[in-house]
C-alpha cells in the first residue's frame, strides 16, 4: 500500500511549520540551483508529480505554461494547494503518482520535487513519463541524494559530546525500502543508487542535460543546522529530455 504520511494530523502540522512549507520556494535551499534546470515554460503544458503545496505549479504558470496539473496523494496538501497557488491555468488531482495515466504526448514538460524517494517503482513510473511527454519534451526532478538515503536513518553520527562526527552511508547498493526519521516521525522512503536513477532514463529514451547535487545558498548558511548542509549531498537535481523519434 502506498503511504501517506503527509494527511496524518501530527505529521502534516509538524511539515507545515517548515520554511519551505511558509515561505515557498524563495525558502527552499536547492532552490536556486533548481530553478536553473527548468525550461522555458511558455506555451507549455505541464505536469507536477507531488506537488504538494503547489509552489512549483505556480510558478510554472507564471512564467507562461498554458496548463498546470499538479497531482499529490494528500488531499491536506492539495487543500493548501487550491488556497494558495490556485490561479489560471493550474488544475490539481489527488492521486499516487504511481496510479496516473494519460494520452501518450500529452505534456511538454514533467516535473517533481522531493517525491521521487517515496516511489518503490522507479523504473515503471519513468517508463510512463516517457509516453506521456511529446518529443523533447522535459523532465525535470529533485530528489534525496542516495547518500543521503542509503543508510536509512538520515541522521549523523554524533561525538559523546553530542557534536557530529560523520554522516552514515551503509547498504549502497542495496536499494529498497529504508525507515528514516523526519520531522522526529518515522517514515518509508526508498533507496535506490545514482546509477539506477541516471540509467533508468537513459533506457527508457532520455537524454541527460543536468545532474546537479546541490549546496544551499550562502545566504543559508547561518540558518540552524544549514552549516552542516556542506558535509555531505542531501539532495539530487536532474533534467533529461525525451529523444524524438528520429535520434
Amino acid at each position: 500500500m502506498k503511504e501517506n504520511k503527509y494527511d496524518e494530523e501530527k505529521f502534516f502540522a509538524k511539515y507545515s511549520e517548515m520554511d519551505r512549507s511558509r515561505n515557498g520556494l524563495q525558502a527552499a535551499g536547492e532552490w536556486s540551483e533548481l530553478q536553473k534546470l527548468l525550461p522555458d515554460f511558455a506555451g507549455k503544458k505541464v505536469l507536477d508529480l507531488g506537488c504538494g503545496y503547489g509552489w512549483h505549479c505556480r510558478y510554472a504558470a507564471e512564467q507562461g505554461a498554458v496548463y498546470v496539473l499538479g497531482t499529490d496523494i494528500s488531499q491536506k496538501m492539495l487543500e493548501e494547494a487550491r488556497t494558495r497557488n490556485l490561479v489560471p491555468g493550474v488544475e490539481y488531482q489527488c492521486a499516487a503518482m504511481e496510479d496516473l495515466d494519460f494520452p501518450p504526448e500529452s505534456f511538454d514538460v514533467v516535473i517533481s520535487s522531493l517525491a521521487l524517494h517515496y516511489v518503490e517503482d522507479f523504473a515503471p513510473l519513468i517508463a510512463k513519463v516517457a509516453r506521456w511527454l511529446k518529443p523533447q519534451g522535459e523532465l525535470v526532478f529533485s530528489a534525496e541524494h542516495p547518500v543521503f538515503t542509503a543508510y536509512g536513518t538520515q541522521d549523523w553520527y554524533y561525538a559523546p559530546d553530542g557534536s557530529i562526527l560523520h554522516f552514515p552511508v551503509d547498504r549502497y547498493f542495496e536499494e529498497g525500502a529504508r525507515q528514516a526519521v523526519f520531522l522526529e516521525e518515522n517514515v518509508t522512503k526508498y533507496h535506490r543508487t545514482l546509477t539506477t536513477y541516471l540509467e533508468t532514463l537513459l533506457q527508457n529514451g532520455f537524454a541527460l542535460q543536468h545532474v546537479v547535487e546541490p549546496q544551499p545558498p550562502e545566504s543559508m548558511r547561518d540558518q540552524p543546522g544549514m552549516r552542516e548542509e556542506w558535509r555531505r549531498p542531501m539532495m539530487l537535481l536532474v533534467s533529461a529530455q525525451k529523444k524524438s523519434s528520429s535520434q
